[in-house]
């Protein structure tokens, strides 16, 4: 309790001595803002450093009172590119104090980058790193990195292992297919175990190790778990979800009510199957559906998000999530820009009151950033009806709508279950009148509609349940040309005649992530409109169904930015 007081003071004292050296230089503590006419798709409430490149979240975790996030980051410029370790830590996982690069390529086992991996918190408690480097010849290696100052608060500097590299790619692992260490657990007999994303023999791979120390690691005989539909595995994750609640479990943790999850990074999606894992044996046994690339399998989010990490928080007894969030314009956008990646906004993540699938929903510290807000309840919206979100910040919003259906008698059909959500939202997107659908939200729209991002659902009635889709359709997001512009699907797992379909949007400039039936399902996507910008986009919500929706509640609130200040 000490320690964490006297880091906060030492923090507060830091940041009011460089806010007044800011306030006496005229400089505010964002190195530009999305209100800024020159920078109007920066975001305000979600990471990212003031300028360059990002990519994946590295080795967040809870130390000491502190929340971590590292991150893969070019301190150079805005495209890939002498990929380094980022560094930022917090209170709240909402406002953030970024420091110097926890690690840099200098070293002949990681010049060519400092790619991705985790940490581990090892007995003392002794905080480690464990990353990918790309050597001199381009073959990637396993490393260890371990704070300089164990009585620094913040850890601001790591020091590499003198005996790396600590694995190499031999006998039939490639050397350009073999990354990204997990989070490690300890097992019963006192052993830690990691996982590497690989592909063996054309099979996508989790390589399971060992180690007593956490220094000396020998490969098992088996790997964790295999898919032959699927090729090179990247950022696996491998971590316990109760079973009974939503709290979180420690990576380690074992226990009768206890199911696993196996994530791995492919095909530019985030897929998942969830399982039994037998410690003795160090066997994981998937229930369900096997890896393979469809649209039709568990993903954490079926739009934009990659290359995801998650982290015990121990203090809130919560799995914490976070994905990269890639551009979706041009590399000549992100040099204008000076910028390019951010962090999606961190989730808490647990398992489904049916067990069959994860569930996600913005961490509860979200809320502090919150204003203005606008409310409605028990209004009918009728068929083809446009109803606009008044007195908010439509480009700077979180947005939660549920909508009440009734009288599902006559109702639109499909011939299968089995069909692919974001081919379905394609073929029947927002200007596409059914009976119920679409209805939900259009976001980041302008004054005359001409630019529209609309988010919403439809509901099917299939061979044996209903099936309700969602969608988030950015295929009128922007007058540009050279930007992404795809509309992406996903099905909800409930049904609409006893449950209320609910929404949540992050609105922030130019990224919306979507959570849909309470977190059921998730779709992040990157938009650049260029009319609908700051005080100039619009929030509506719509039903161009042919019958009736209620909206049950909607409440929406302008949103404030987070403070991501650094503290070198």
């Amino acid at each position: 309790m000490c320690l964490k007081i006297w880091v906060k003071e030492l923090l507060c004292v830091w940041v009011l001595s460089l806010c007044l050296v800011w306030v006496l230089n005229g400089v505010g503590v964002h190195a530009s803002s999305p209100t800024d006419e020159l920078q109007p798709y920066r975001s305000g409430f979600h990471f990212q450093p003031p300028k360059n490149w990002i990519n994946d979240p590295n080795g967040p975790m809870y130390f000491n009172g502190v929340y971590h996030l590292f991150y893969q980051y070019n301190p150079y410029g805005p495209l890939w590119g002498n990929i380094s370790w980022g560094h930022s830590i917090s209170y709240d996982l909402v406002n953030w104090f970024l420091l110097e690069p926890a690690l840099t390529p200098k070293e002949p086992y990681d010049i060519n980058g400092c790619l991705s991996g985790s940490t581990t918190i090892l007995p003392g408690p002794q905080p480690i790193i464990l990353y990918t480097g790309q050597d001199l010849n381009n073959s990637q290696v396993q490393n260890l990195a371990f704070p300089k100052n164990l009585s620094d608060p913040l850890l601001k500097d790591w020091i590499k292992w003198s005996g790396n590299p600590f694995l190499t790619p031999i006998d039939d692992i490639k050397p350009g297919q073999f990354r990204d260490p997990s989070t490690a657990w300890i097992g019963p007999d006192g052993k830690w175990r990691i996982v590497i994303g690989s592909e063996i023999n054309g099979h996508g791979t989790a390589l399971l190790y060992h180690s007593r120390n956490g220094t000396s690691w020998t490969r098992s005989k088996n790997p964790l778990y295999f898919s032959s539909k699927t090729g090179m595995w990247e950022c696996p994750d491998f971590y316990p979800v109760s079973s009974g609640d939503k709290k979180g479990l420690d990576t380690s943790f074992e226990g009768n009510n206890t199911i696993h999850v196996l994530k791995a990074s492919f095909n530019n999606r985030e897929y998942y199957v969830i399982g039994n894992y037998d410690p003795i044996k160090d066997q994981f046994f998937v229930i369900g559906n096997d890896f393979m690339v469809s649209n039709t399998q568990f993903q954490y989010d079926y739009g934009r998000f990659y290359a995801s990490k998650s982290f015990y928080d121990g203090a809130n007894q919560r799995r914490v999530l976070w994905g990269w969030v890639n551009e979706g314009d041009s590399q000549s956008d992100d040099v204008k820009k000076g910028w390019s990646g951010l962090q999606s906004f961190p989730r808490s993540i647990w398992l489904s009151n049916n067990r069959k699938q994860l569930v996600q929903w913005p961490v509860d510290e979200i809320q502090k950033l919150r204003t203005k807000r606008f409310n409605i309840t028990n209004r009918e919206l009728p068929g083809s009806v446009l109803l606009k979100i008044p007195s908010i910040t439509a480009s700077q919003a979180d947005v939660e709508v549920s909508f009440s259906l009734t009288n599902l008698s006559e109702i639109e059909l499909i011939d299968s279950e089995a069909i692919d959500p974001q081919l379905l939202c394609s073929q029947k997107n927002a200007s596409i009148s059914g009976r119920f659908g679409p209805f939900g939200l259009l976001i980041l729209a302008s004054k005359n509609l001409t630019e529209q991002t609309a988010v919403f659902f439809r509901v099917f009635k299939g061979p044996n349940k209903f099936l309700v889709l969602m969608c988030s359709d950015q295929s009128r997001s922007s007058i540009a040309q050279e930007v992404d512009k795809s509309i992406y699907g996903a099905f909800l797992d409930l049904d609409p005649l006893h449950e209320k379909i609910r929404l949540r949007s992050l609105i922030d400039h130019s990224i919306v992530e979507s959570f849909g039936g309470k977190g059921l399902s998730c779709i992040t996507a990157r938009v650049y409109p260029k009319l609908a910008i700051n005080e100039q986009a619009e929030l509506y919500v719509f039903n161009n169904g042919t019958q009736s929706v209620t909206i049950s509640t909607l409440n929406a609130w302008s949103m404030k930015e987070a403070q991501i200040v650094p503290i070198g």
